[in-house]
């Protein structure tokens, strides 16, 4: 049977491909040996649970530990109403995580669960059990968010602090992993009412961890080099490997899942079994199409759920506003512990990846039309100019969409729809351009932090790819300054033709439109 690419962000089976992350299991293995406790708060999906996996079958190679590899997922939630229960319960689940390794000790502790009745009781059993074997006794407990409602886990939590405290006089676990959405601090946010404790942490003891979980363009390449070498498909490996991190910034789920596409959708199809620049373009295009993704539905559902959030990750996208990265602002913090927000090379606040970027846009573009569709229809608008928008050769008519939009937004401009259009000019022209597009092709969008707030798209229609900069008139001087940035980014992407929409907020505007020459470079430009 032949490997697959793995998606679920759970166990990773041996026979499926795997990105070489061996470092930094390297470097997570030297705390859990050093004897810190500490948290993997991570998104969804992005290898928690398999780290957690990994680091246990590799500590049971050795004859130096005891691994109790545990999850809350799916446990019982009576076991967290009780002091008692809890106790007693967790003992239980300790069991269990032996059965398979060690199932003598597993039933010794199995038998011995009910007779734990409460915290104190636990402490003692933690006490006697790592005191009885001469090797280092190591907890892992993966799905920790499960029990965030629950009182008596963070009382859990003090209880594991204050052995740690004690630990030269008392013996205790040697190393303690915790693993989930939050970080321990956000644990306790549901639990205290009180504002001026709600941030004490139970577990202050927790050592900071900072490993870069993003797989990274050489962790990429060789997992791609291993499903070269054993498939014969041909492909450009580092190409690709920096390719799909430019996609997903190395989100682990995300690499996956479009080489999942591409082998198991886009491949079969193809006579010549080769990986292609338009494979993953097309890729991408896919994972958008699919009606159940449970990723892409969690992430939609947090933005939904907390509406400073979403106004946040609007501004960012089609305002490209410069906000500074501080992990010390709730809402900032919010964002990046759902994977939502991300931080750039200079310290500002970003989307996260270019995926979740375009899956946000899109989601946001389509509500933005559901709530005007009686007012200002840009999507009926685009199909109702006749003709065609795909050139003889399968390209995209850019000069054609260029002059409608224009048209558009001439007959439909006036002075009462004045501060609308100002408010909301870039997102009406992704709803114009959506339906002339219509699954052919798909636009990135990426925002330029300038003194213009500009917000470049990049259009990919069939094998074609096309600029169009959007950004607000603020005189001729940024206007030519620009022009210049446009050229500069035409270059990067290969391109000698450019397009740029101007939105002219000023009473009497020329409405305007013409090809221009910067540098070598075709620019047409209109005003709207």
């Amino acid at each position: 049977m032949r490997k697959k690419f793995t998606v679920t962000g759970k166990c990773i089976p041996a026979q499926d491909y795997m990105a070489d992350v061996s470092k930094k299991l390297a470097q997570t293995l030297r705390m859990v040996e050093m004897g810190d406790y500490f948290i993997i708060n991570r998104p969804r999906q992005y290898g928690k649970t398999t780290t957690l996996y990994t680091l246990a079958r590799t500590l049971r190679a050795t004859a130096d530990y005891i691994v109790f590899n545990t999850s809350f997922e799916g446990i019982d939630e009576v076991n967290f109403e009780e002091e008692q229960q809890f106790a007693s319960g967790f003992v239980r689940l300790l069991g269990k995580s032996m059965q398979v390794f060690d199932p003598e000790n597993a039933l010794k502790l199995l038998a011995l669960a009910p007779t734990i009745k409460g915290m104190n009781a636990l402490s003692d059993f933690i006490t006697d059990f790592t005191s009885k074997t001469d090797k280092k006794v190591v907890l892992f407990i993966d799905e920790v968010d499960q029990s965030s409602n629950n009182e008596l886990f963070v009382r859990f939590l003090a209880l594991l602090m204050s052995k740690y405290l004690a630990r030269d006089e008392v013996k205790t676990f040697h190393s303690i992993v915790l693993a989930g959405l939050h970080d321990v601090k956000s644990l306790k946010l549901k639990l205290r009412r009180n504002e001026q404790q709600k941030y004490n942490s139970p577990w202050n003891i927790a050592a900071d961890f900072k490993i870069n979980m993003n797989l990274q363009p050489s962790e990429i390449k060789s997992m791609l080099e291993d499903y070269t070498q054993d498939s014969s498909i041909k492909m450009d490996t580092e190409w690709f490997a920096n390719r799909l991190f430019y996609f997903t910034s190395g989100y682990p789920y995300l690499v996956s899942k479009l080489c999942k596409v591409i082998d198991e959708e886009i491949l079969p199809e193809k006579t010549v079994q080769e990986w292609t620049e338009d494979d993953l373009n097309e890729a991408f295009n896919l994972i958008f199409r699919e009606a159940n993704n449970t990723n892409f539905d969690t992430l939609v559902k947090n933005l939904e759920h907390y509406p400073d959030l979403y106004q946040l990750v609007f501004s960012l996208i089609f305002d490209s506003e410069k906000v500074e990265y501080s992990q010390h602002d709730a809402l900032v913090n919010l964002g990046t512990l759902h994977g939502i927000l991300g931080r750039s090379e200079s310290g500002h606040l970003i989307i996260h990846n270019r995926v979740y970027r375009e899956l946000i846009a899109n989601m946001m573009v389509s509500k933005w039309r559901t709530s005007n569709i009686g007012k200002f229809n840009p999507m009926s608008a685009a199909s109702d100019f006749r003709g065609s928008y795909r050139l003889p050769n399968g390209g995209l008519d850019m000069e054609k969409v260029m002059y409608n939009f224009q048209v558009f937004m001439r007959e439909n401009h006036s002075d009462k729809d004045r501060k609308f259009l100002e408010r909301d000019g870039r997102i009406i022209f992704l709803a114009f351009l959506k339906p002339i597009l219509n699954g052919s092709g798909f636009e990135f969008k990426e925002p330029q932090i300038s003194d213009e707030r500009r917000l470049d798209i990049v259009i990919t229609y069939n094998q074609f790819k096309y600029v169009v900069e959007l950004k607000v008139w603020y005189g001729e001087v940024a206007h030519e300054k620009g022009l210049i940035q446009l050229t500069d980014y035409l270059e990067r992407q290969g391109l000698d033709t450019g397009y740029l929409v101007i939105f002219d907020h000023s009473k009497k505007k020329t409405w305007k439109k013409e090809w221009i020459e910067v540098e070598g470079k075709r620019i047409l430009w209109a005003r709207v």
